[in-house]
């Protein structure tokens, strides 16, 4: 409460961690909430699922939350996009990479954030109260979705106020616009706590992946699962949503694909001794993690000691770049992938012969 008055929210409650997060707070921050869901031909839409599961959880535990669910798919399910369209499959790998743009849906929280606009405006006015339309944005979506970035809210908010009257009693609430999901999910602990409600089944009913099963379990493989286990993990805990595989399993696929992306999009560096190919001695050839091209075979390959795969020379038609590279205060020679343009590790031209130390995470070895 707010000096005596009932502080109002309409959200948009999609049914994943991000806006469920968010709607925990709202309660805990003592407001009234009007949650909208969206059908819009989403191949995920056991999210929706989901969401009216928490609501139930919410009424059984004595807060009440009004929720509508919104029926766009004959509209939006003609957006070209891999969630909407069955001819795209979903990407698979780090939530940054840059087939992940294939999981937009054009102009998508544009037209979500105007029918939260217009019944927020309607409730303000109904009410006789202001309203805060809350968003579960954040820091991690601004990458591949340009809707999600606070430049995109700010100028929607000014266009949303010139095209309405009363424009005045409605604000967009974006608590987690500069945050991330370890973010939210470490608030929702502080949330659920106050709220005397269980984290656990707050999150298990939540979907963030974008292509479960057909029993609903999470495949741990899309790059939303990804950065939805990384914050499970980074927080300390186990993610109660169902994988199709073990938690250790998707944990450690996530943690890969998270290293791969430092070591192959950010020029990082594995640690010595610790990659998959370091003492890997099968016949056959090595190729590019992101692109599959043939970079090298296991007839060039030699133990340097140096805690890194080393090669003698390059594949035929590989044609691996190479590049000056002075960072960190020396003279290095620096390869990368021709064809994708991925960082590989450095080229080294000693006295037995030319040295290419390679990241094992950029590798993908196949037997003959």
């Amino acid at each position: 409460m707010d000096g005596g008055r009932l502080m109002r929210a309409v959200m948009a409650l999609s049914g994943g961690m991000d806006s469920t997060g968010l709607l925990m707070r709202l309660l805990s921050d003592g407001y009234k909430v009007s949650c909208i869901s969206y059908e819009y031909g989403q191949k995920h839409n056991i999210e929706l699922t989901r969401a009216c599961a928490n609501i139930k959880y919410l009424e059984e535990n004595g807060f009440e939350v009004e929720h509508r669910i919104v029926d766009l798919s004959s509209a939006m399910s003609i957006f070209h996009s891999a969630l909407t369209s069955d001819d795209i499959e979903i990407p698979e790998g780090h939530y940054e990479e840059e087939q992940m743009k294939a999981t937009v849906v054009p102009n998508r929280n544009a037209i979500f954030a105007s029918i939260v606009y217009g019944y927020a405006l309607s409730i303000a006015l109904k009410e006789n109260t202001d309203v805060v339309i809350a968003l579960g944005v954040h820091s991690g979506d601004h990458a591949i979705y340009p809707d999600c970035r606070p430049e995109f809210y700010d100028s929607l908010g000014e266009s949303f106020a010139i095209g309405n009257w009363d424009s005045e009693k409605v604000s967009f609430h974006l608590p987690y616009i500069d945050g991330d999901k370890e973010t939210i999910l470490r608030d929702s602990l502080l949330s659920c706590k106050k709220l005397k409600l269980d984290f656990d089944i707050v999150f298990a009913n939540t979907n963030t992946s974008y292509n479960p099963d057909d029993k609903g379990r999470s495949s741990g493989t899309s790059g939303a699962d990804v950065e939805r286990i990384l914050a499970f993990h980074a927080i300390g805990r186990r993610d109660p949503v169902e994988y199709v595989t073990s938690w250790e399993e998707v944990l450690e696929g996530a943690l890969k694909s998270q290293l791969r992306y430092h070591v192959m999009k950010q020029n990082g560096t594995e640690r010595p001794f610790t990659g998959e190919y370091d003492k890997h001695y099968e016949n056959g050839k090595y190729h590019c993690a992101e692109c599959d091209k043939v970079l090298f075979t296991s007839e060039d390959k030699f133990d340097s000691g140096c805690g890194w795969p080393a090669f003698s020379s390059e594949a035929e038609q590989a044609n691996i770049t190479q590049l000056k590279d002075e960072t960190h205060g020396m003279v290095r020679i620096e390869v990368r992938c021709t064809d994708c343009d991925s960082h590989l590790g450095h080229l080294f031209h000693e006295y037995s012969g030319p040295r290419y130390c390679i990241n094992s995470i950029c590798l993908d070895f196949k037997g003959e």
